[in-house]
């Protein structure tokens, strides 16, 4: 073999890149273990989950920004800096919460119109909303084309010349130039409704979010792991935007009014119980907690300083309100003080006493600034330099008899980011004839004083007021970077325009849930490991055998390695990938093995035999892997979520087992030659397997034929008859997985939930054990409103209520018996059906033209779309006839077409190595009959054929029956589809290609003899 040193060098490094970054993940576990001790010792036996769970937070705070890792004695590494870079799980198999959040483009325009009720204008709406539903183009280009079938002659100059809109839209505006501008605000409004959002998930604090923007225009995907509190996330992610102007307080005028509360607190908390809790905990003092270490098992000290001293909380001086925030003592502007931003809920507990609020200004509002300190300005504070984060308090003044502030968004006509005549860059903005009004009276009355910029309760920022502005022109300027400029200027913009978020997907799973998810994933892919690992040992021997299980662990840890490396999200489906690519990667050692046993009977030796072997399995091991290859890149174009992770481990592991079945083993092979160690590739039951097999399958075909037509024509029976369950993915829905204390009925909760829902179209399953049920309906699904969730939870509980213990509240069902949930809106069904289509469209497409490219032959690439096109419709007939009696979900939803994408791809592995094997035959005996040269290419790689499906087979039937029942039937249409695929490869594929082929080979001679 050449090159061994650089593929040495390869794997090595490939190996070393692995463990790097798995490293992360072992040390963040570490901690998060450590997390756990604590959190038990200081909790007690009697606390609940939801307090042991915030000691663990707590601790985790303590420790975010000191260092656990050193690697090499080069850098350190953080909590949170191991955090970012360990495997990230999906909620699947964490628990939390998953949203889709859409700011529809058409109530955009709506608001854009002030409302307008001009009844073209309606209809225009309605039609384009229509349209919508079925189309990829965006809103504004079908609302111009229905405006211009209902009124073709209207004019929407007319309905858009608002007061908002008049510096750009004139009563002379042609409709395409209207059109332009609604282009550009609703990109606007989506942008600053984007940027709202991700700003309150960054001040919720949870680890790890992910906040992405989605293909289809106004679409945001929010993923929040470990969240316990998803009512919380809902009612933060729904409340419309809040943009206010403020008048402001100088910290002199306010400082002593500060240290009377101060004293307040001081006496308040001198009066309480000195027991550990968790408000207490939240106060440990940083310097006490987190003092500098210089090894990775000292950054985990907390626990055992605190194990080894039960006094540190008790007796800590953490007693008043200066404590946590430095005070700002009499210096000018409106910034009263810092704190640590584990700090601030205290604080603000502190300062909304009733004591405390007696001896402040009744017109005082304390806020925090969005933005953390630069760490470079914090010795401005007296702090020193650390990685924690410190916010800013800002006095706010409220000087109007209710309350509300003296301006608000709705006045900013214009607003945009510049770079001023220093260099610098701020924020231009303009505003309406009575913002401008109110603007000049604000500013003439704050010369000198600072006017804080506020949206969603925090402080974006406090320029102060030089002078008077008139005209409604002004600039903020401050220490902006490019992107915060844009970003501030977007939502200025906001005030003009409201554009609410509406949750369109809804997923909430249970911790407890996901926990389940992984043991049994975990337990799944160990037996199918070492399922897989004796099977390669019992069939090819020993020292062959433990060669291919070298390959599989390599491969298993490459995978890993780099999924940790691409920061990729394993979801429960991305284990089914993972645990499939163990079965799937054995077909490269295989295909490989049987050639090298072909070669040996041929009467080569040894070494020959092992260099042909790989030279001759080379191009099938190419063919195969790449159209599963391709398979796995068109499920990553158009899935979303666990299907995009699905496919993300699918690739990873298809081009690790590549390297590590051609290149690993080799270099093995080669080192046991130079030893002249015998190797034999075959035990005694299995070494004349499969030899001499002369089976004449092409003479058989129009039998194999009337059997899959006969399937067929059932299959297309059921579906035209009974059709095909429908997940909510596909239709919109919601679901519920509830367990409860003793089993239960299906068909009881069915009753009551009938009359709970009003006659919705509602089903009720038992989901694994006997005291697990899931419920599905559409119940207010078609209803958009911000109660309608609320509702439904209402009317579940309702319906539940009776097979729940006697005295349970809702808050307690919720938390303890409803193990996760999911909502999905009919326009995102929509979008996940189309794009199901377009998948399984384009990867038949795809893999012809792979084919057709190959083999030069349009009828192999016919033979194959034909195997794969029956398989299709096999495992569609089956789920068709079974759905209803199945213990397990058998619906149509995202997963499931992930499932039958993969039954392409495997279909496909299998019949390419035959059809590789025909092209390779004639060549080599191009005088022998068309017939004789399939059925010696079918029979030449059935030991190969068998191999593969077994070793894929037994890895998919441990995972069915040791995995979660979540994806029970996910891995039962890969089941169905392997055995129906291994047929077609052979009975189908090949016979379909060769009567197209005779046919061709009748019409030449038919052509010569003319």
């Amino acid at each position: 073999m050449q090159n061994k040193g650089a593929i040495r060098l390869f794997a090595i490094l490939l190996a070393l890149v692995s463990l790097y970054q798995l490293i992360f993940t072992f040390y963040t576990h570490k901690v998060e273990n450590s997390a756990t001790e604590y959190a038990e010792m200081r909790a007690g036996t009697e606390a609940t989950p939801e307090e042991i769970r915030q000691y663990e937070v707590h601790y985790l705070d303590s420790m975010a920004h000191e260092p656990v890792y050193n690697f090499l004695g080069i850098r350190k590494y953080t909590y949170m800096d191991c955090k970012n870079r360990e495997i990230n799980f999906g909620l699947d198999l964490k628990g939390g919460m998953n949203l889709i959040l859409e700011v529809k483009v058409s109530d955009i325009v709506e608001a854009l119109s002030n409302y307008n009720q001009d009844e073209n204008f309606l209809k225009a709406i309605a039609l384009a909303e229509e349209r919508e539903k079925t189309s990829v183009r965006d809103f504004v280009s079908l609302f111009g084309e229905a405006f211009e079938e209902v009124a073709p002659n209207g004019s929407l100059a007319a309905i858009f010349n608002t007061v908002e809109l008049r510096e750009k839209v004139q009563y002379d505006s042609s409709n395409e130039e209207v059109l332009l501008v609604l282009q550009e605000e609703s990109h606007s409004a989506i942008e600053n409704a984007f940027n709202i959002i991700r700003t309150r998930i960054d001040r919720f604090g949870v680890v790890q979010p992910n906040v992405q923007r989605l293909q289809k225009d106004g679409q945001v995907l929010i993923e929040l792991p470990g969240v316990t509190e998803p009512e919380r996330v809902r009612n933060l992610l729904k409340g419309s935007a809040s943009l206010e102007f403020w008048e402001t307080y100088n910290n002199e005028e306010v400082y002593n009014s500060l240290v009377r509360a101060n004293e307040i607190i001081s006496r308040i908390e001198q009066g309480e119980s000195n027991s550990a809790s968790v408000d207490v905990i939240a106060d440990i003092d940083q310097d006490e907690v987190s003092k500098e270490t210089t090894s990775e098992d000292e950054g985990l000290g907390l626990l055992s300083e605190i194990e080894g001293d039960s006094t540190v909380v008790e007796e800590s001086d953490i007693r008043s309100l200066f404590t946590l925030l430095q005070p700002s003592g009499r210096a000018e502007g409106p910034v009263v003080g810092v704190a640590a931003g584990r700090n601030m809920s205290q604080i603000d507990a502190w300062l909304n006493l009733d004591q405390v609020r007696s001896v402040l200004p009744r017109d005082l509002r304390l806020k925090w600034t969005v933005k953390p300190i630069p760490v470079s300005n914090l010795q401005y504070y007296g702090i020193p330099e650390t990685r924690e984060s410190y916010y800013q308090l800002i006095a706010i003044r409220s000087t109007s008899h209710d309350g509300r502030p003296p301006l608000e968004g709705d006045a900013i006509a214009n607003a945009g980011d510049r770079v001023s005549a220093n260099g610098s860059f701020e924020i231009e903005m303009s505003m309406n004839s009575e913002g401008a009004k109110t603007w000049a009276r604000l500013t003439k009355a704050n010369i000198g004083k600072s006017i804080a910029i506020v949206l969603d309760g925090y402080v974006y920022s406090f320029p102060t007021v030089q002078n008077e502005i008139r005209g409604g022109q002004s600039s903020i300027t401050g220490d902006f970077t490019p992107e915060e400029a844009k970003d501030l200027a977007t939502i200025l913009n906001s005030g003009k325009l409201p554009a609410p978020a509406r949750i369109v997907e809804d997923t909430v799973v249970g911790p407890s849930l996901g926990q389940e998810a992984v043991d049994a994933g975990l337990r799944s892919f160990i037996w199918a490991f070492v399922v897989v690992l004796l099977y390669m040992i019992i069939y090819y021997g020993i020292k062959a055998g433990i060669v291919a299980d070298i390959a599989l662990v390599a491969n298993m840890f490459f995978v890993m390695g780099v999924l940790a490396a691409f920061n990729a999200v394993l979801t429960l489906p991305g284990i089914a990938g993972i645990v499939l690519t163990i079965g799937m990667s054995v077909d490269a050692n295989v295909l490989i093995y049987e050639r090298i046993r072909e070669e040996m009977r041929a009467g080569k030796g040894l070494r020959l035999a092992i260099t042909d072997g790989y030279k001759n399995a080379f191009s099938a091991i190419i063919d195969a892997n790449v159209t599963t290859f391709l398979t796995g890149l068109i499920l990553f174009l158009f899935g979303t979520g666990a299907i995009k992770g699905f496919a993300t481990t699918l690739m990873i592991g298809i081009a690790t087992s590549f390297f590590s079945a051609i290149f690993i083993t080799r270099l093995i092979f080669e080192s046991l030659l130079t030893s002249k160690i015998d190797v034999t590739f075959g035990s005694k039951w299995t070494e004349n397997l499969f030899n001499n097999l002369k089976i004449a399958f092409l003479e058989k075909r129009k039998l194999f034929f009337i059997i899959s037509l006969a399937f067929i024509l059932i299959s297309i029976g059921s579906l035209t008859t009974r059709g095909l369950k429908q997940g909510i993915d596909f239709t919109g829905g919601r679901s519920y997985v509830v367990r409860f204390d003793e089993p239960v009925i299906a068909s009881d909760i069915s009753a009551a939930l009938s009359a709970a829902f009003e006659g919705a179209n509602t089903e009720v399953k038992t989901f694994g054990t006997d005291n697990q049920i899931r419920i599905t309906t559409n119940y207010l699904i078609e209803n958009t409103e911000a109660e309608a969730d609320e509702m439904v939870g209402d009317a579940l509980f309702a319906g539940l209520s009776s097979f729940l213990p006697e005295g349970i509240t809702e808050d307690v069902y919720l938390s303890d018996y409803q193990m996760s949930s999911q909502k999905v809106g009919p326009t995102v069904a929509t979008d996940i059906r189309n794009k199901a289509g377009y998948a399984i469209f384009f990867s038949l497409l795809v893999i012809f033209l792979y084919i057709l490219i190959r083999f030069h032959t349009w009828q192999l690439g016919l033979g194959a779309i034909g195997a794969v096109v029956h398989d299709v419709l096999v495992v569609l007939g089956i789920f068709s006839l079974t759905y209803s009696i199945m213990p397990f979900a058998m619906e149509i939803d995202q997963a499931f077409i992930a499932a039958i994408l993969t039954v392409i791809g495997y279909s496909i592995n299998d019949t390419v190595v035959v059809f590789d094997r025909i092209r390779e035959f004639r060549k080599l005996y191009p005088k022998r009959k068309t017939m004789e040269v399939f059925d010696m290419a079918v029979n030449s790689t059935i030991s190969r054929t068998i191999n593969t499906s077994m070793t894929t087979l037994v890895v998919l039937l441990v995972i069915f029956f040791f995995g979660s029942e979540v994806i029970q039937g996910f891995v039962f249409a890969l089941i169905v589809g392997v055995v129906v695929g291994t047929y077609s490869s052979i009975f189908i594929a090949s016979p379909i290609a060769y009567t197209f082929m005779k046919k061709q080979e009748g019409l030449k001679e038919a052509k010569g003899r003319n």
